[in-house]
């Protein structure tokens, strides 16, 4: 028998140690594609905007000539104005109005819909869902601009058909019914994302359950309330949490309609303020720290609520 020396193990042991680390470092080797595009298109625009909400312009004399202005920093000052501004506060107002119409009817049709799919001996669910779901997928300007000549008495045909018949015809571009007119638009084209989600859900329900359910004699209506709605739960909290998001964040609608109608202002919605102080007043600075304070408040009342349903989750599971 022949004995190993050594220095005729130790190239072996070299290959095997390379190889150990090379298989350290596929994992984050594969990462770096999607940690580099999230630093330059998520990490570093929210740099750069918190670096602008700090900044401001000094303007000297007229502010003609080169040197005339100057960006100079400006400390919590923007945030300052952006907190007492009451454009943003009135938007803010309005957009919590706005909310208060959408989350709960497009989540509860959502939900009633998806209830509706999963029952027994439903015929044409698939039509149905693909009907369901299909305005999600009109981009959020083109729905607008649809509802919003609907809503406009001249070309409506609704508003013909109850000229025809003698009824008064609502303007729903101003006042109070514009809010339900901007709430059906985002109802329209969100349920159906929502129903597919609590959808996907049910159909994850064991089958046994509902069978177990129906030999204790319940109904479909309380198979619904007491096992499928809480057994779905999970799904609905993910659902309102994001609606709430982009509840937050509405923007395409308001600014679409506003050329219909007076009704719409320049600054409806927080995010509108920020597109006019960017981009009609050329102040990037003010804009930077009210998007800032609206993904501020965002995040707050996001992690809040998720805050607020884990810690019930977790008392009704120590009962």
């Amino acid at each position: 028998m022949t004995r190993r020396t050594p220095a005729a193990s130790a190239p072996r042991a070299t290959r095997a140690a390379r190889k150990g680390h090379g298989e350290r470092r596929a994992p984050h080797l594969f990462l770096l594609p999607a940690v580099a595009l999230f630093l330059l298109f998520f990490a570093l625009p929210i740099g750069y905007a918190l670096y602008l909400s700090l900044r401001s312009v000094r303007v000297q004399g007229l502010g003609l000539g080169s040197g005339a202005r100057r960006e100079v920093w400006a400390g919590l000052s923007n945030y300052a104005d952006a907190l007492t501004d009451p454009e943003l506060a009135s938007g803010a107002l309005r957009v919590l109005g706005y909310g208060l119409i959408v989350v709960p009817v497009m989540l509860g049709l959502a939900l009633v819909f998806a209830l509706m799919l999963d029952a027994d001996r439903v015929r044409g669910r698939s039509v149905a869902r693909l009907g369901i779901f299909l305005p999600y997928a009109v981009p959020g300007v083109i729905a607008a601009l649809l509802w919003g000549f609907l809503y406009l008495p001249d070309v409506s045909p609704f508003h013909f058909v109850l000229a025809e018949a003698g009824l008064p015809r609502p303007d729903l571009l101003d006042g109070g019914p514009l809010y339900g007119a901007l709430a059906n638009i985002a109802v329209w084209g969100g349920t159906g994302f929502n129903m597919i989600v609590i959808y996907t859900s049910l159909r994850a329900i064991p089958p046994e359950i509902h069978e177990a359910a129906r030999l204790d004699g319940c109904s479909q209506v309380q198979i619904a309330l007491r096992i499928k709605i809480p057994m779905v739960a999970p799904s609905l909290v993910l659902t309102f949490f994001f609606s709430v998001i982009a509840t937050l964040q509405v923007f395409s609608e308001p600014t679409t309609l506003k050329p219909l109608t007076n009704g719409v202002s320049t600054t409806w919605s927080p995010l509108m303020k920020v597109y006019q102080d960017a981009f009609v007043k050329g102040d990037v600075h003010a804009a930077a720290a009210g998007a800032v304070v609206i993904a501020v408040v965002t995040l707050v009342l996001s992690f809040g609520f998720l805050k607020a349903v884990g810690s019930r989750t977790r008392q009704g599971e120590s009962r």
